[in-house]
């Protein structure tokens, strides 16, 4: 039987979700993309209400923007990353620099974003990698000091916490993503909540072509109904009502994803534990993560052949990630592979076992079984 590492747990309900949607007159940009974006600043422990984009990579691109990110500007970000931490930031007309990791948990490492920071830094953006809170009140303080603003990547981590504080409400700005593989889906899709309501303000017109039809937000007196501007450039990153559906239904049972991830990762911990080849992933005591990846190191150099032992065996585990840094890209501006130590041997060791709300205990077992059997023991 092949256990992807990822997967959406969709039910009846979602699918009468969806279907209700279909049956009535909006599609798109309707009451129930309100009532989701409501939903999303509620569990985010944000006032106001979220603004809901078409995925996680146009939340970034929209967050910069409602920042004010621009030419001249720097992002002070992590390499152990999906490449849209950095690259929506450079669509902006930004300057990425590359700091280093945390070696427990591969987050955005305080002390390496505060060597990073110049005059002309703009934003630190740190990611919660594989679903464990990045140290906001350390990073924030480092942004703040310097005049920027911390954005929070949380692509895997929506219903997690820091000292009781839930992710959403511990960083000027917080970015999520509903892939399919995430902690709830909307198939495709992603939401920007903020602290600050003129950052939201500004990422919500940017989501929208730019375009306002409020009368205090007009330059010129409008003539009717019909009348719109736009004053600044933005996108179409609107999500339809009818994902929106499905996020509001997949939010009721968040904490019950939340609880079956934990139990897993705590199975997986219980069965690996006390190998030497092998190194667990970090969870420092202040941090409650919600596990979207379960980050598995095996430090003996041999990540090749335990990730193709088990794909070999129908376990289609998966490498989460190649340092932004190494890419074709970033190489052909002056990135060099050494920058950051830490995060490029944590991605060379990293394997990224199968987690989902939906793996069975038996599949958990056999996937410790054919690691432990990998390494011998």
């Amino acid at each position: 039987m092949v256990v992807p590492y990822g997967r959406q747990s969709i039910d009846e309900s979602d699918i009468e979700a969806v279907a209700q949607v279909l049956r009535g007159d909006w599609l798109t940009t309707g009451p129930a993309v309100t009532r989701f974006e409501d939903d999303i600043a509620r569990v985010a422990g944000v006032s106001g209400s979220a603004v809901a984009v078409s995925s996680g990579t146009a939340a970034l691109h929209t967050a910069y923007a409602g920042i004010g990110v621009g030419a001249g500007d720097e992002v002070v970000t992590t390499p152990l990353t999906f490449l849209a931490t950095a690259t929506c930031a450079i669509w902006q007309g930004a300057d990425v620099v590359f700091a280093d990791v945390s070696e427990d948990t591969g987050n955005l490492d305080p002390e390496a974003a505060q060597a990073a920071v110049t005059g002309r830094t703009k934003v630190i953006a740190g990611v919660d990698f594989g679903g464990h809170p990045i140290d906001a009140p350390a990073l924030s303080k480092v942004a703040h000091d310097a005049g920027a603003l911390l954005l929070q990547d949380a692509a895997h981590s929506i219903g997690g916490a820091l000292d009781g504080v839930p992710v959403g409400s511990m960083s000027d700005v917080t970015t999520f993503s509903f892939f399919p593989t995430k902690n709830l889906t909307t198939a495709e899709g992603g939401a920007v909540v903020a602290l600050d309501q003129d950052v939201t303000d500004r990422a919500r017109r940017f989501k929208g072509i730019g375009m306002v039809r409020d009368e205090a937000q007009l330059r010129h007196e409008s003539p009717g109904g019909w009348y719109y501007e736009i004053s600044d450039l933005g996108l179409n990153y609107r999500l339809p009502d009818v994902l929106a559906a499905l996020g509001s239904n997949q939010l009721k049972r968040l904490q019950q994803f939340k609880t079956r991830r934990q139990q897993i990762a705590d199975r997986y911990n219980a069965g690996l534990a006390g190998i030497e080849e092998l190194r667990l992933p970090g969870h420092r005591p202040e941090a409650d993560p919600m596990w979207h990846l379960y980050p598995l190191r095996i430090q003996d150099g041999r990540r090749r052949e335990l990730f193709d032992h088990l794909r070999s065996e129908g376990i289609l585990v998966q490498v989460n990630y190649i340092p932004v840094h190494w890419q074709p890209y970033f190489e052909d501006r002056g990135y060099r592979r050494g920058m950051c130590p830490v995060a490029e041997t944590y991605s060379e060791q990293e394997l990224s076992l199968p987690m989902f709300s939906d793996l069975r205990d038996d599949d958990v077992d056999r996937v410790i079984e054919l690691v432990r059997g990998f390494v011998g023991v």
